[in-house]
């Protein structure tokens, strides 16, 4: 079978990004954003999706890191976005719950092709050194529109910051990665409409 993948890149005068991402990988990274707490929660990502990821990202970090974060998020969507294509074929559904020590979370998704965000984060620390943590939230929302698919992350409890968001990067992984899968049963789109 054909590999899904896609190469998506965005210029703006605050950001360069560009994301290369096979869905049909082995969980193979390599990501340079400037911020070296997302780097990790997108390495993350890759490995427990098995899909592979390319990402090189510049922007005007000096001023904040949220431009750089949002538009990522918009790249890595419209990437996901592409590169399942027609979705025919696939799972469509999937969801998650992972442990990470102290931490759980849970993460459900639907590639029905309806943008819809619901994020609930147990865990209320604001930063992880200078990362503001609150922009996790606006990379999700970005991916979730671009992606065109439904995605509710809940962070159900846990102390320890760093387990909380690794383990919701963990969870969103895992769950795209079964809604992602092709299974030979589902004839076209996995819809009662006919079409997504």
């Amino acid at each position: 079978m054909k590999k899904r993948m896609a190469t998506v890149a965005r210029k703006t005068r605050e950001t360069d990004i560009k994301v290369a991402l096979t869905i049909d990988g082995k969980g193979v990274s390599s990501v340079e954003t400037g911020m070296p707490f997302l780097n990790h929660m997108l390495e993350l990502f890759s490995k427990h999706s098995l899909m592979d990821l390319t990402v090189k990202a510049t922007g005007d970090l000096e001023v904040d890191y949220h431009h750089t974060v949002e538009d990522l998020g918009l790249v890595l969507g419209d990437a996901l976005d592409q590169a399942l294509g027609d979705r025919q074929g696939i799972v469509r559904y999937g969801w998650s719950y992972i442990p990470m020590d102290d931490a759980l979370s849970r993460a459900v998704v639907d590639l029905g092709g309806r943008p819809y965000l619901v994020y609930e984060v147990a865990n209320r620390t604001r930063k992880i050194r200078d990362f503001n943590l609150i922009l996790i939230r606006e990379f999700f929302q970005a991916f979730t529109v671009k992606a065109r698919l439904n995605l509710h992350i809940a962070q159900l409890y846990g102390q320890e910051p760093h387990h909380a968001y690794e383990a919701i990067f963990k969870a969103v992984a895992r769950a795209l990665g079964e809604a992602c899968r092709r299974d030979s049963r589902v004839c076209g789109v996995p819809s009662s409409k006919g079409a997504i």
